[in-house]
């Protein structure tokens, strides 16, 4: 993929040399998105990576965390080492939009916009490895397995991306729908949520359903459970903090005439401040607890975290707001307010580097690309990966001098 047409009017619009990359950015997402892979399976998806990266001459390693990739674009001079993040595998979702390029793989789907990333994440290792000459030092860009479950980033780290150049700091970016097309939402501190997981079985007496009292009815025990769990936000937290406690799923019972013994819930937890850390958990068993032993029943819960909180370094959010504000056509296309309680793995490295992570606007409610993330019918303007790429560009010119 090699671009010659001129550079020279670039200031609040996308580089003619990086919009020419439209229509290969479009074809490598749509060839990424017939194919998609669950986490720790992207396989096919790798070995495309890697393919690319190969035709232009690029230094990479493959196999890392099972299947993820690390690219290293080496400027012509020194200088600091910047790490672009793209997340790479799909959903367990079984796609419901009527395009040429829909799911080939049955029961899973790109409904999240990482066929996108990984598309943007290429065309910027490309366009780099033509223009060293226009940054100092390296970019090393992540294409990260399993972010939707298990967690691709946490092995990844332990694997030593982040070493071997050390990486002075890291950015990502999410194509997002909840913001429109030509948008880029941006801001210092908390910008996604920490994700816990728990699920939880109620261990009761079934019987019949017209002799209760030979019972202990599990579907009562889950509706007092399901009710008394959602005191620890209204009583227990601050007001002023955000957190979520959403019970997503509750089975019990197999016939109308009989009290189910049994009853299964799984459910999440989202919080900003990591002072809720192990507290809210410490509150759902107490709660479950107390249920069950009024009732003379009793329990077996699990619960763990998934993913710590995204948090922004001011620093480096101000140097992607920076870039921005040359990038959008108008000065409210820049989104400081735009947190959102969803959880995504980027906090494991911004964890161990300061980074921003940051959202593009992807949405175009007009051509009916406006559905949202993990929904069956999603999708969003692929016009929106240019500007990513233009993004990331700017973001390296600006940080690698």
């Amino acid at each position: 993929m090699v671009s010659t047409v001129s550079t020279s009017e670039n200031i609040h619009k996308i580089r003619q040399e990086i919009q020419a990359l439209q229509p290969w950015l479009v074809q490598v997402r749509r060839q990424i998105h017939q194919f998609p892979e669950l986490g720790f399976q992207e396989q096919r998806t790798c070995q495309l990576i890697a393919q690319k990266l190969r035709e232009w001459g690029i230094e990479h390693e493959t196999g890392i965390a099972q299947t993820g990739v690390v690219a290293l674009i080496r400027a012509s001079k020194p200088g600091p080492v910047l790490a672009i993040r793209a997340d790479i595998d799909a959903l367990p979702i079984t796609e419901k939009n009527d395009i040429p390029y829909r799911s080939q793989h049955d029961g899973k789907m790109h409904a999240c916009g990482h066929d996108g990333h990984t598309a943007i994440a290429l065309a910027t290792a490309c366009y780099l490895s033509q223009h060293r000459d226009a940054f100092a030092g390296t970019v090393k860009i992540i294409f990260q397995p399993a972010e939707e479950g298990p967690g691709g980033a946490k092995p990844m780290v332990e694997a030593g991306v982040l070493k071997n150049p050390d990486v002075d700091a890291l950015i990502g970016l999410h194509l997002w729908n909840n913001l429109p097309l030509g948008t880029v939402g941006v801001r210092s501190g908390y910008l996604m949520a920490a994700v816990e997981l728990f699920r939880c079985t109620l261990l009761g007496r079934g019987g019949h359903g017209a002799i209760p009292h030979q019972t202990t009815d599990a579907v009562v025990l889950a509706a007092q459970v399901v009710n008394a769990l959602q005191t620890i936000v209204a009583r227990n937290i601050d007001p002023l903090e955000s957190v979520v406690l959403t019970v997503g799923e509750l089975h019990a019972g197999s016939a109308y005439n009989a009290i189910a013994d049994t009853a299964n819930l799984r459910g999440t937890v989202r919080y900003y401040n990591p002072d809720y850390e192990g507290y809210i958990g410490k509150r759902i068993e107490e709660i479950i607890a107390g249920v069950c032993q009024s009732h003379s029943a009793s329990y077996d819960l699990k619960y763990w975290q998934q993913y710590p909180p995204v948090v922004n370094d001011s620093a480096i959010a101000d140097l992607v707001r920076s870039v921005a504000e040359t990038v959008v056509e108008t000065e409210a296309g820049v989104v400081p307010e735009c947190q959102t309680m969803a959880g995504e793995d980027v906090s494991y490295f911004l964890r161990e580097v300061p980074g921003c992570y940051f959202f593009l606007g992807a949405a175009n409610p007009q051509k009916g690309l406006d559905y949202p993330h993990h929904h069956p019918r999603f999708n969003f303007d692929e016009s929106a990966l240019a500007m990513g790429v233009e993004m990331f560009v700017r973001c390296v010119e600006k940080f690698c001098r």
